[in-house]
């Protein structure tokens, strides 16, 4: 028997690689065609309960299609009018405290003056704060979201179109089960982990929302309704969106009260969503992501490279498609599956890590008589 000449793994990883790179500059190219179907499918998918609860209730065909379709939209619009009036206000206020600012900053030489600190490195240190880059850090990222959903008739039209055919995808996995069963099965377990992202994330994100409102309302600091709705929308952004939804109402505080009122604001969110996103929200969240704290924030800064601020917000539910597609679909990527999440699978006890279940034990040979 001649020896089977297998590739070589630095090989396969290095076409991998390539092939990753050649997809995501691809997606990048087309990334205002790719970010709207992408929003629209986890869209759809975060509405499908409605549609099964719909379907076992035996409600007319149309309903199927016209209530997860208005209820999307009904998301959509409200996220819309939620960033524009984010960055009208973030461009108005920054031209209202500017006087307040520039006060604040003679303040500050003047206590590095009476601490005989060093003035030239003193005033190109306060100088190198600029209230309008501040400012105009958080407007273009709002705007960058606003920018994605002013193609609305796009995003419209991808919605209906996925609405209308859900029904007949469902049916068409089903019966794929039995030529498929990896792959069927790694899709409807994305379904499932992005529903339950997304539900988990959304009812602890309003809890973090009305407790960042209450205390921005007792400190009175300006708008704190809309920067609780800005801490809602944040949330879905992993690691680094509470430091984008804490940005502004720092701020404002510092210009409306003080530094004293700035500290208050940055406590009083380090501790709502230390207690809450860190402490209780894992519980009830469980394994629903499927990647590793290094995987989410990988994941963060390449989706937000390709796609802009919709891959930040869309990061998860992302790589958990590519996860479904490229490893969960493989019965032979357990190994790859445990990276990614940080979790051994259940396997022998010998440490090995499998993909599959474990095949059945061969049977012994008979000896022949």
């Amino acid at each position: 028997m001649t020896e089977q000449r297998l590739v070589p793994r630095a090989l396969i990883v290095l076409l991998c690689t390539a092939g990753a790179v050649v997809t995501l500059s691809g997606l990048m190219a087309v990334g205002s065609i790719a970010g709207p179907v992408l929003l629209a499918l986890v869209l759809v998918l975060a509405v499908s309960p409605l549609r099964t609860w719909l379907d076992k209730r035996n409600a007319p065909g149309w309903t199927l299609v016209a209530a997860p379709l208005a209820l999307v939209l009904l998301m959509l619009f409200g996220i819309v009018a939620i960033l524009t009036i984010a960055v009208a206000q973030t461009a108005k206020l920054a031209s209202t405290y500017g006087p307040q600012f520039n006060r604040l900053l003679t303040e500050a030489q003047n206590l590095a003056a009476k601490l005989g600190l060093g003035t030239d490195q003193v005033n190109q240190a306060i100088k190198s704060f600029d209230l309008g880059k501040i400012f105009t850090f958080v407007q273009g990222f709002a705007s960058g979201l606003l920018g994605v959903f002013s193609s609305l008739v796009l995003i419209v039209i991808l919605l209906l179109a996925m609405c209308l055919d859900a029904q007949s995808f469902s049916r068409i996995l089903a019966l794929g089960a039995a030529h498929r069963p990896e792959l069927v099965r790694a899709l409807n377990e994305f379904a499932h982990r992005t529903r339950r992202y997304l539900v988990v994330s959304t009812v602890f994100g309003l809890i973090c929302a009305v407790l960042d409102m209450v205390a921005l309302f007792l400190l009175d600091v300006p708008l704190p309704l809309l920067w609780g709705v800005l801490a809602l929308i944040t949330n879905y952004i992993p690691n680094l969106g509470f430091v984008i939804g804490l940005v502004p109402p720092a701020l404002l505080g510092l210009l409306a009260g003080g530094p004293k009122t700035m500290l208050f604001v940055i406590v009083s969110y380090l501790l709502i969503n230390f207690v809450i996103q860190s402490l209780i929200q894992p519980k009830f969240l469980g394994d629903a992501v499927g990647l590793s704290t290094t995987m989410t924030l990988l994941s963060l800064l390449m989706w937000a490279f390709v796609l802009g601020p919709l891959g930040a917000l869309l990061a998860i539910p992302l790589s958990l498609l590519v996860r479904a597609l490229l490893i969960d679909s493989d019965p032979n990527g357990g190994w790859a599956a445990a990276l990614i999440s940080g979790v051994p699978p259940s396997g022998p006890s010998d440490g090995s890590l499998t993909g599959a279940p474990e095949s059945p034990k061969a049977a012994p040979r008979r000896k022949r008589p």
